[in-house]
């Protein structure tokens, strides 16, 4: 039987290590299927985020990746010094969705959803694709880093992106995540959902929102995202964020020079 995040929540924190042994050898027994990390691109098998696959070296990996080390508008970056702007903020018209497939693949949980709505962002819209995490977080506020960050991925028709990063702060249980943790392989692989997923369960309280132009944070590192950072974190407990660094300990691309962007802060 594959191995689920769901033990790392049941066990002590003195069984930590013989659950991550578990999801590094998986049973010979698992037929798992492997999964792209974003709707718009194939990436190589061999990327990384360390060694001689890691992201100093993307751009070295494969000429479509070129964008990872030539590239101007990169992503993620520190969102500081932002400019206030009298612009709304980005509306999610996101919907309960039943049918949604939890991936592990090979690079961070990623929940695919079918139907799950949209965003409507400088009056265009944006289907949502799926979303995924990164551990640590990968944008920073005011030089902070998150000990976990989501990224809610949409894709217009005509092949933009707009991408809502929303940060975990340590706290209180997140209970959106339990059942998305209980249902992760714990290797490469999917699983399909057997209850509705609610993005907008997700969301902060505060709408407010960093904005800037940027990238893929994963190769290729198209520049085709348009970055909504939500300003207020959410919080997730203790157990959850040790579950997930049990799968990743560290999937977060460092942060990449600002260059000659700006970044905007919307209000409420």
């Amino acid at each position: 039987m594959t191995v689920s995040i769901r033990a790392s929540l049941l066990l002590s924190a003195l069984a930590m290590a013989t659950l991550t042994a578990a999801f590094v050898d998986p049973p010979a027994d698992s037929h798992a299927e492997p999964a792209p990390d974003h709707p718009a691109a194939s990436h190589p098998a061999h990327w990384t985020y360390g060694g001689e696959g890691g992201p100093e070296h993307w751009g070295e990996l494969s000429p479509d990746n070129a964008a990872c080390a030539a590239g101007r508008q990169q992503s993620p970056i520190d969102l500081s010094g932002a400019m206030t702007a009298g612009i709304p903020a980005p509306a999610t018209h996101w919907i309960p969705t039943h049918g949604a497939m939890v991936v592990n693949n090979g690079h961070t949980i990623q929940v695919d959803v079918p139907e799950g709505g949209a965003v409507t962002l400088d009056g265009k819209e944006y289907t949502l694709k799926q979303f995924h995490f990164h551990h640590p977080s990968e944008h920073t506020i005011e030089g902070k880093q998150f000990p976990l960050e989501a990224h809610f991925v949409h894709a217009s028709p005509d092949g933009d992106l707009a991408v809502i990063g929303v940060m975990f702060l340590e706290g209180s249980a997140n209970p959106n995540l339990d059942s998305i943790w209980a249902t992760a392989p714990g290797r490469e692989g999917k699983a399909a959902v057997a209850f509705n997923i609610d993005a907008a369960a997700f969301m902060p309280a505060s709408g407010a929102t960093f904005r800037y132009e940027g990238s893929l944070t994963t190769p290729p590192c198209s520049e085709t995202v348009h970055w909504v950072v939500m300003a207020t974190p959410v919080t997730a407990s203790p157990s959850q964020l040790a579950a997930f660094g049990a799968l990743f300990p560290h999937n977060a691309r460092p942060v990449q020079p600002l260059n000659r962007r700006y970044v905007l802060k919307t209000a409420d």
